[in-house]
């Protein structure tokens, strides 16, 4: 079976395809390499699956339509896995059309190439963020989503409003993954995890927002992945199911983990909450659990030790690499 990655070389499509190509699946994966956050660490995971014979790897933007559509038209595609995307919530408020382009135009270019290739079952990536406001806790697929406050989470919920089409009108089984603050090994730079991780290691300051008064349904990036493979495989009539931890840390319980496995304490700059921010998340994934069999494993004690060990022994050592072979 053929499954096409869009993202592939990103941190939770890295994760997803490695998953995969281990099962004995033979994955597509395209991504854009784009410039957003370190492209070495794009090329570095990239790499690793290029290590699997499955793996059939080509640099092409989703936004690009006729680039995907050779895709889809050379290759043998059974079902697509879209994860692709601009991400960030704050990045959008001063960047709007990549937004605009990646998360709209690009996801419209991938559906409809699922379409004409009569490729049946989509699964993509959707964001927490579409809760926008919800006063209601914790977060229900079955809640209004029609009030977001980022841009970003716009673009999410047009994503789940035109799957929702498709499937309507052509009958493509789209199931929609509601991701809640995805944390972990080989992850994101701009994501907060990584970038106090970084600035506490160098005795630089960290900004915590809204004054630590934050809290977030953190999910640890192996759990996602079961939820993901689990709906590549799910033919039941539900459209949209969150994917979290079922529930809530705190920002300055995160942070004093984080503390405790550098072995460092945070500088802390103290600041107002930002546009676009939601002050709490927290996934009712009663759904999930009954129609995926999704079940999260990782507390976040657990899964900052995984992620801080990564850091040191495998992120900082390709880094020190890269310097020593540039000096």
């Amino acid at each position: 079976m053929g499954i096409l990655v869009t993202g592939s070389a990103g941190f939770i499509g890295f994760h997803v395809v490695k998953q995969l190509l281990e099962q004995g699946f033979s994955v597509v994966g395209i991504d854009s390499l784009s410039d957003y956050y370190e492209v070495k660490l794009k090329i570095d995971r990239n790499n690793i699956l290029k290590g699997f014979s499955g793996y059939d790897f080509s640099q092409v933007d989703i936004c690009d339509l006729e680039g995907l559509a050779q895709i889809f038209k050379h290759r043998k595609i059974d079902k697509i896995c879209h994860l692709a995307a601009q991400p960030g919530v704050r990045y959008s408020i001063q960047n709007p059309f990549a937004y605009q382009k990646a998360n709209n135009e690009g996801f419209l270019n991938v559906i409809e190439c699922t379409r004409h290739y009569g490729v049946k079952q989509f699964v993509y990536a959707s964001s927490s963020s579409v809760y926008g406001g919800n006063k209601k806790l914790p977060f229900s697929e079955i809640d209004t989503v029609d009030a977001p406050v980022s841009l970003y989470a716009a673009t999410k919920k047009s994503n789940e409003l035109v799957a929702h089409v498709y499937k309507h009108l052509y009958g493509i089984n789209a199931i929609g993954l509601r991701f809640f603050t995805v944390y972990g090994p080989w992850g994101r730079p701009d994501m907060a995890y990584f970038a106090f991780t970084r600035a506490i290691l160098a005795d630089k300051p960290i900004k915590v927002y809204n004054h630590g008064n934050m809290k977030r349904d953190f999910t640890y990036v192996n759990d996602i992945v079961g939820g993901v493979l689990a709906a590549l495989e799910y033919s039941g009539q539900c459209e949209i199911f969150n994917l979290g931890n079922d529930r809530t840390v705190s920002l300055e319980d995160f942070i004093a983990y984080l503390e405790k496995y550098l072995g460092r304490q945070a500088i802390k700059q103290m600041l107002p909450i930002q546009p676009g921010d939601i002050p709490e998340t927290w996934a009712d994934i009663d759904s999930a659990k009954k129609e995926l069999g999704y079940q999260p494993k990782t507390d976040i004690k657990q899964g900052l030790e995984l992620f801080v060990n990564w850091f040191k022994n495998d992120y900082m050592n390709l880094n020190a690499q890269l310097q020593g072979a540039k000096s």
